[in-house]
């Protein structure tokens, strides 16, 4: 599952090239964002449910750790689940929210905006705090053209994600917004939104 998030053209550099140095932007960038998405994700998950007694809380410290980090890889790719997000706390939702907008590797077969369109809005940030004119990803300057389309993705992206909750906002108030939130956001993940 994760190798399939990292998308076919980072694999095909992966198998020709180990060394880090000589990758491309974009695998350097993948490979990057993919693994701080791992590591962050797997530690805000089981953080946020180690003492749930409806989740992680009820395994023993091992299981609670690779529970975690299943729910931290799932949303981003597959979007199997081996937890109840029923009884899931409210932010750990927002969060698992957050991993299904972003997604996985471009020309892969997860989701979202991808992870290099993800950093690259980093970048363009951090350039932007910090008063620079133009943006920087590894020592290599990116285009302003880019930059506009990875904002412009992810504004597309958000659009179709602010729609949802509004609509169970009007709805009755049998639904609860923290319960189908997560299905809403996920359906650009598998192409419905």
């Amino acid at each position: 599952v994760i190798a399939g998030g990292l998308g076919f053209p980072v694999l095909l550099e992966l198998r020709r090239q180990l060394r880090p140095r000589r990758w491309s932007l974009h695998t350097r960038m993948t490979v990057l964002a993919t693994v701080a998405l791992l590591v962050l994700g797997t530690v805000f998950v089981t953080a946020n449910e180690w003492r749930n007694p409806q989740t992680l809380g009820a395994l023993d410290p091992a299981g609670r750790l690779l529970a975690g980090f299943f729910q931290a890889v799932m949303p981003r790719t597959a979007g199997f689940n081996s937890l109840d997000y029923g009884a899931m706390n409210e932010g750990t939702l927002l969060g698992t929210s957050v991993l299904m907008f972003i997604g996985g590797g471009s020309a892969g077969t997860a989701g979202g905006i991808k992870v290099t369109t993800f950093l690259l809005l980093l970048f363009v940030i951090w350039a932007e705090v910090r008063g620079e004119r133009d943006v920087h990803a590894f020592d290599r300057r990116i285009t302003d053209r880019a930059a506009r389309q990875a904002l412009t993705v992810a504004g597309d992206g958000r659009d179709g994600h602010d729609l949802g909750p509004v609509g169970v906002g009007l709805a009755p108030e049998a639904l609860d917004v923290h319960q189908v939130l997560p299905d809403l956001l996920g359906r650009r993940e598998v192409g419905l939104g």
